[in-house]
């Protein structure tokens, strides 16, 4: 959600036209009192902020967002008629997160946005689930059926393998190459023993690894987060 605080309705109009024909979820407000009622019940992802407004202007309504906890980090951006270096300077300083003159365009505004985003925003975390597993690769992390299981470097590579694989079979020579960078077969009981180890580890999530027989072994009906 983006909110945008202007008075100029012309302005108004054409930038949450912009916003809304971009795919964002944005709502306008003609003066502060509307915008810190709207705030009460939700924070934005960002703000767009006229310095110029009627009943307070823009830099007392930044420094008043940036003193309060629930607002100190929310992504502000100026729009402002005021581009002397100067007026930059001050919007930046009292907690801009950029700073954009008016006229502006329609693809420099939405670029701005985009970018602002992606520095501000979080990465969402990648989960992959299979039934009542789940996988977090960026912390390593197991669930099973609501519980963390402890799983060595190896039972984790191998099962976070096997799920990245999306339900093909992979051969006891292909896992312990991946896994283990062994080049020559005749060491499948590592993979085997691994397996077993895996599964009793999952306990009821443990039939997510079934065994094609006579090849090795596949994880099926993977959906990503």
């Amino acid at each position: 959600m983006i909110y945008l605080l202007e008075d100029d309705e012309g302005v108004r109009s054409y930038v949450l036209y912009a916003l809304g024909s971009s795919g964002f979820d944005a709502v306008g407000f003609e003066k502060p009192s509307l915008f810190w009622d709207a705030l009460s019940n939700e924070v934005p992802d960002l703000l767009l902020l006229d310095i110029m407004l009627p009943e307070e202007d823009g830099l007392s309504v930044l420094s008043k967002l940036r003193k309060a906890p629930d607002t100190a980090a929310l992504p502000v951006i100026m729009l402002t008629a005021k581009d002397t270096e100067y007026d930059k300077v001050v919007g930046l300083d009292t907690g801009a997160d950029d700073y954009i003159a008016k006229p502006f365009g329609t693809l420099e505004l939405i670029s701005r946005i985009k970018a602002l985003l992606r520095r501000t925003l979080p990465d969402p975390e990648e989960c992959l689930r299979i039934g009542r597993l789940a996988i977090y690769p960026s912390r390593r992390e197991v669930i099973a059926d609501g519980t963390a299981v402890a799983l060595t470097k190896k039972e984790y590579e191998l099962l976070l393998l096997l799920v990245r694989s999306e339900g093909k079979v992979l051969t006891r020579d292909e896992l312990l190459s991946k896994v283990w960078g062994y080049d020559f077969s005749g060491e499948s009981r590592t993979v085997d023993v691994h397996i077993r180890t895996l599964r009793s580890k999952l306990g009821s999530c443990g039939d997510v690894i079934t065994t094609a027989r006579g090849v090795g072994y596949k994880v099926g009906g993977l959906t990503v987060d």
